[in-house]
């Protein structure tokens, strides 16, 4: 029986790689073809930057110790780049309810295709998506005037690796969004959180010029320790423990993602 099953799961996995890779392709050809939500999600970011450097710029530097605006370009821009990621995976859940809804998934239900293929080629693709929005948003930064002198090549790849670990985390999330919405506009609405909770962490502020009451909102939530952390690797500010508390949310948000995602899918259409 052994050498009966042995040449079967190679099989199985040659079928989920060629699979998945043709279900990316089709993702990245609809990001292509329809670049307007893309680009909607990444002008926030983008727009918030601007006005917050060069409308209120002087004013926050001014009250967060009394640095030039420079400074607090440095200080904005990790907070800018996470965003980014929250903002582009909206699109996600909205293209994947897109599918739910207009029965594709039925389609590719019926079809000799690897069921998680489906879900992989969407979550590839948006992190892909993710990682070159960061990019965007980055060399706007960097024409403002951002600057990560003091970050080695081993902290830069550190970086990176950690925007891609939380676009990940959140494009799970993202999907298991769309794929309990009914419509688009419903998925746009759930997912809105991914937006809001950078808003109200350290991205803008330090959590110590908040109110005491809301400090626990701000610190207590996975946006605050990937900001700070990666503040810390671009910068060389203090990390202390939130490099562990990021990489703990983005596994945990992944993990609960990825089974909320294939619970949904899996489950029999009405």
């Amino acid at each position: 029986m052994s050498s009966t099953l042995a040449p079967a799961r190679p099989a199985r996995i040659t079928l989920a790689l060629r699979d998945s890779s043709t279900m990316l392709r089709r993702n990245l050809l609809h990001a292509r073809r329809y670049p307007s939500l893309t680009l909607n999600l990444l002008l926030t970011p983008i727009v918030l930057l601007l006005l917050f450097v060069y409308i209120f710029g002087d004013v926050m530097s001014a009250g967060m110790g009394g640095g030039d605006r420079s400074d607090y370009i440095a200080y904005i821009v990790p907070g800018i780049l996470m965003m980014t990621i929250g903002g582009t995976v909206v699109g996600t859940a909205v293209s994947v309810s897109n599918d739910m809804s207009e029965g594709i998934i039925a389609r590719f239900r019926t079809m000799a295709i690897h069921r998680g293929s489906v879900l992989v080629g969407h979550v590839i693709g948006s992190v892909l998506q993710s990682v070159a929005s960061v990019v965007l948003v980055g060399a706007v930064a960097v024409a403002i005037g951002f600057r990560s002198t003091n970050a080695t090549p081993l902290e830069w790849l550190a970086a990176f690796g950690l925007m891609a670990l939380v676009a990940l985390a959140l494009t799970w999330i993202a999907v298991g969004m769309g794929m309990v919405s009914p419509n688009a506009e419903a998925a746009s609405n759930n997912a809105l959180p991914l937006i809001v909770l950078p808003l109200i962490s350290s991205a803008f502020v330090p959590i110590d010029a908040m109110p005491g009451w809301f400090r626990p909102i701000a610190e207590y939530q996975p946006f605050t320790p990937a900001i700070e952390t990666l503040r810390g690797l671009l910068l060389g500010t203090e990390i202390g423990h939130n490099g562990w508390l990021a990489v703990g949310w983005c596994l945990a948000l992944s993990a609960l993602g990825y089974f909320w995602s294939k619970a949904v899918f899996d489950r029999d259409p009405k």
